[in-house]
């Protein structure tokens, strides 16, 4: 794909695109904001037909530069506001319309006021012709600051949270929901779930949750679910950043960003800990604790120091206990 640089800062990665397009398949689906067309490309994979609208002329200038490349040619391109009466009077009937909307960059906190076109606007001028809308939203929203009656699900890429979509009508499958890529991994919010933790120590092993997981807050369902694989599961909570799984039989998910194995349980003692990695043939620790910034590296390296191993060591503090994990390999 060809763009210029806020072009290809703002474009939706593959994965992302290509899940929403399966998720969205269908006859005829406008994608309104379509920006260089990264999105409105793939759902030209599974729908019959798509509307492409874009008020900006640059950006719509590259989107269908962008399908030449492509060899598309099942998607109408129309430069103008996709509020405006005059480019809805263009559209058919749409099984789904799909909106990436504006937001402000430079926003302290984000709100689902601040989208342009605002989701209500969006909705009320395309709502003769669509009863199914699907929206782009700030992933750092909660679900509970969304007071719509939608689908919110949250998705993680590559380990990292990255988008919140928003569907509505016949889309809605859920209140809430977590989807990891690669792949398709997915949690659907059931029932409420306890994530009380009163444990002060993990068990044998641990299980880092995909940041979606977290967000949507299913990490209690999650837990839930795995009782037939691992009836002692139970939440670890280190801190209000930090929250882990932990059984003493080992188990697999899809779902885990991380799985880990407990090395050490001791004292915050950095020589103590030093000394066991030396020991044991580590060469780096990554330190997950919650310490000043400009204070992390010296942490760091007073743990990493004469360490000429090869293994690597993640260090979470609860309390006034360090705990040592090593990830374990899949």
């Amino acid at each position: 794909m060809i763009a210029d640089k806020d072009g290809i800062r703002f474009a939706t990665p593959e994965p992302v695109a290509e899940y929403r397009a399966k998720r969205l398949k269908c006859k005829v689906i406008a994608d309104i904001s379509c920006g260089i067309g990264g999105q409105a490309l793939h759902f030209a994979k599974y729908c019959d037909f798509v509307y492409a609208i874009e008020i900006d002329t640059k950006k719509i200038a590259f989107a269908k530069k962008n399908a030449k490349i492509m060899g598309v040619d099942n998607i109408e391109f129309i430069a103008g506001n996709s509020l405006s009466p005059e480019i809805i009077e263009k559209l058919p009937e749409l099984d789904v319309v799909f909106s990436d909307p504006a937001r402000p960059p430079s926003e302290k906190k984000r709100s689902i006021d601040n989208l342009r076109p605002s989701i209500p606007e969006v909705m009320k001028a395309y709502s003769d012709i669509s009863s199914n809308f699907a929206f782009e939203a700030p992933p750092q929203l909660s679900p509970e600051s969304i007071p719509f009656d939608c689908e919110r699900e949250y998705m993680s890429l590559e380990g990292k949270l990255n988008r919140l979509n928003l569907y509505f009508g016949e889309l809605k499958k859920a209140d809430i929901s977590a989807v990891a890529l690669p792949g398709i991994n997915i949690i659907r919010k059931t029932g409420v779930y306890d994530t009380a933790s009163g444990n002060e120590e993990p068990a044998r092993y641990a299980y880092e949750p995909e940041e979606c997981v977290t967000k949507a807050g299913l990490l209690g369902q999650l837990a839930a679910e795995l009782k037939n694989e691992a009836d002692d599961i139970s939440v670890f909570e280190i801190d209000k950043k930090r929250t882990l799984l932990s059984s003493d039989s080992m188990i697999k998910n899809s779902l885990f960003k991380n799985r880990y194995k407990r090395l050490l349980i001791s004292e915050p003692d950095f020589s103590l800990i030093n000394s066991y990695l030396k020991k044991n043939s580590f060469g780096k620790v990554i330190v997950r604790a919650a310490i000043e910034p400009e204070k992390y590296w010296d942490v760091r390296n007073e743990l990493e120091s004469c360490l000429v191993g090869e293994r690597k060591a993640h260090l979470f503090v609860k309390n006034d206990k360090a705990i040592l994990f090593e990830v374990l390999d899949d």
